[in-house]
């Protein structure tokens, strides 16, 4: 089944430099124009608005960070000593009700993960466009 999208399109006026290397990049990628313009945008523009405020403006502003920056940026940020709390809520939510403190422990540890995670994806996405090589999921630490 195909998933059909609808396509505004919108005339841009681009320097004849900035188009050739558009050009380049497009042979390249054995992509269209249209395709690395749109790529381009998505990376460009606000993660999705359904992350809260403060981590939309964290990852947006990720583009701007140096390489170096970015590198330090696909470190965990989600301790092993955060790891094993949540673990141990998680497991005794699978025994019986939490109480509201340790829900609310469990829903700040999660956030703190959600967090950890997409700060290192944003950081290895932008890297990889930017041309590095990028570890292997299995050379990965999961935690700090």
């Amino acid at each position: 089944m195909k998933l059909t999208v609808a396509i505004t399109k919108i005339p841009v006026d681009l320097p004849e430099p900035l188009y050739r290397r558009l050009q380049r990049v497009a042979a390249f990628a054995q992509r269209s124009i249209e395709e690395i313009l749109a790529s381009a945008i998505s990376t460009a523009l606000p993660p999705s608005p359904d992350l809260p405020n403060a981590l939309a403006d964290e990852l947006a502003e990720m583009l701007w960070l140096s390489d170096e920056m970015l590198w330090a940026a696909t470190d965990p940020i989600f301790t092993s000593v955060q790891q094993i709390r949540l673990t141990e809520l998680n497991d005794l939510a699978s025994e019986r009700s939490l109480t509201p403190k340790e829900k609310s422990e469990q829903g700040q540890l999660l956030a703190a993960y959600d967090r950890s995670v997409l700060r290192r994806a944003q950081a290895f996405a932008i890297l990889s466009r930017r041309g590095h090589q990028i570890p292997q999921r299995s050379e990965l630490p999961l935690t700090s």
